[in-house]
């Protein structure tokens, strides 16, 4: 039988980066991988930073309604990680044993399930958004009718959303981090320059506040949707992206096996920040203003996080699927390093600015410091949540995925939620009680992860190069 007919002949697109990736020097390639998602971060980043400053320019508290929707979206999006994350493994893998007639089934699989996924939970959100923030999180009243006006045009974002996703994922599962990258940064990039024409009613845009702020957002995801739909039927043309019947037992169990730790621990994850939203909502309005503005600013450190981390979980699965372990244990090693290293430079640069950066938001003296006491808390621990999430990448990567989405779980619900309201109500520290264990979970996951990124028994493939 011919190379060709068992699908494992080397096509010009979709295996044109797999050398380079499973064998080119580790740091020089992950930053080769990892810089456009990185500069992509940077311009979400910026985009989340002008959103906090438009949305604050029109009303001080208005700043808290993006995060009182956001761990409901982690909720929503919960499948989609999973998705995605089974996607990475188990395409890449295939793409580094070059067997491309089964990535481009597969691909075909994880788009169809990610289709009807999103449409039926964007549905579903726009429903059941007045249960949420009534009876689960408790939205304070001065936002309420905001929160609800932002969620409902945000349940659309969603199934984009779940689409936008799963294209950049196949795309990178190959090893093209640069053009999604640059599409995504180009749709924030409209997204920011429309957000203060509708939200503060520039010229002839209507003021529209939070729905303003929601409807660019909705905006960005389906221009980015589009233009990676065109890119990978152009670029890629031997990955045939398509709605498909052919899902079976095997491939649902294989799914499952990677992609159910991931979902639990978003769902329990979306469980868990909605619960510790509630209990910041319990202590007012000012300390959920603190809450949402502190993290807009910690973003700007995890910026490094979230764009270089992809890079690893693509090596180490093509250099799985290529048979080489002792490299994905290097690759998953040094880049976890790098990334550590990257975020206590961010991290030591913006703490001695923290109260600058907080006014340049809000004048109120409260809220004021009440951040200060978040990000004076949390900064230090950003690096080792660093470690943390770059053990769930390379779980991602190698497909298993078990162990680090336990130790998720663990440090969200024992010592974020657990010990953060024992120490914010039952000790009476308030609101430094719930910022304690938040860092607490970030020491306590950044060192356990970083011992199993060393020592674990994670560097097997969960895929056989050629599958009878």
């Amino acid at each position: 039988m011919s190379d060709e007919s068992e699908g494992i002949l080397e096509p010009r697109g979709i295996g044109k980066y797999r050398d380079r990736i499973v064998n080119g020097p580790i740091i020089r390639t992950v930053f080769w991988l990892g810089l456009p998602p990185l500069i992509n971060q940077l311009v979400i980043v910026a985009y989340i930073v002008a959103d906090t400053y438009w949305l604050s320019s029109y009303s001080e508290v208005t700043v808290a309604v993006p995060r009182q929707m956001w761990p409901v979206l982690m909720l929503f999006q919960a499948l989609a990680m999973a998705l995605t994350a089974a996607s990475l493994g188990i395409v890449s893998q295939y793409v580094g044993g070059k067997a491309y007639n089964k990535a481009s089934l597969e691909a075909s699989r994880f788009f169809t399930v990610s289709f009807l996924a999103g449409a039926v939970l964007s549905v579903s959100l726009f429903a059941l958004r007045g249960v949420i923030f009534t009876s689960i999180v408790s939205t304070p009243p001065e936002i309420f009718e905001d929160v609800m006006k932002y969620s409902g045009v945000i349940a659309l974002d969603v199934f984009f959303g779940y689409l936008a996703l799963t294209y950049t994922t196949l795309l990178q599962s190959v090893g093209d981090t640069k053009r999604p990258a640059i599409i995504n940064a180009l749709s924030v990039g409209v997204n920011m320059a429309l957000d203060p024409f509708f939200v503060l009613g520039i010229g002839p845009f209507p003021r529209l506040g939070v729905v303003g702020a929601a409807l660019t957002d909705v905006i960005g995801k389906i221009i980015s949707t589009s233009a990676l739909t065109h890119l990978l039927r152009r670029k890629y043309p031997e990955l045939k992206i398509r709605f498909t019947k052919e899902i079976d037992v095997e491939w649902t169990r294989l799914v499952l096996r990677v992609g159910l730790p991931i979902l639990t621990l978003g769902l329990m994850n979306g469980f868990a920040f909605l619960v510790q939203l509630r209990l910041v909502n319990m202590l007012g309005i000012v300390v959920a203003t603190s809450f949402s503005i502190g993290f807009v600013i910690m973003e700007i450190v995890d910026a490094a996080l979230w764009g270089l981390s992809g890079a690893p979980a693509i090596m180490v699965g093509q250099s799985l699927g290529a048979e080489n372990r002792k490299r994905a244990r290097e690759v998953a090693f040094k880049a976890t390093l790098l990334i550590f290293a990257l975020m206590v430079v961010g991290a030591g640069t913006l703490y001695p600015i923290r109260r600058i950066v907080i006014e340049v938001f809000v004048d109120n003296p409260g809220i004021v410091n009440e951040t200060e006491l978040f990000l004076t808390t949390l900064l230090p621990t950003l690096p080792l949540f660093g470690l943390f999430v770059s053990g769930m990448f390379t779980g991602r990567g190698s497909g298993h995925t078990l162990f680090p989405t336990s130790v998720g779980i663990v440090r969200l619900w024992g010592i974020r939620l657990a010990l953060g309201y024992f120490l914010a109500f039952t000790f009476g520290m308030g609101a430094l009680g719930i910022w304690l264990a938040i860092a607490l979970s970030n020491v306590a996951g950044g060192l356990i992860s970083i011992l199993w990124i060393k020592y674990g028994n994670w560097a097997k493939p969960v895929v056989k190069k050629n599958p009878a």
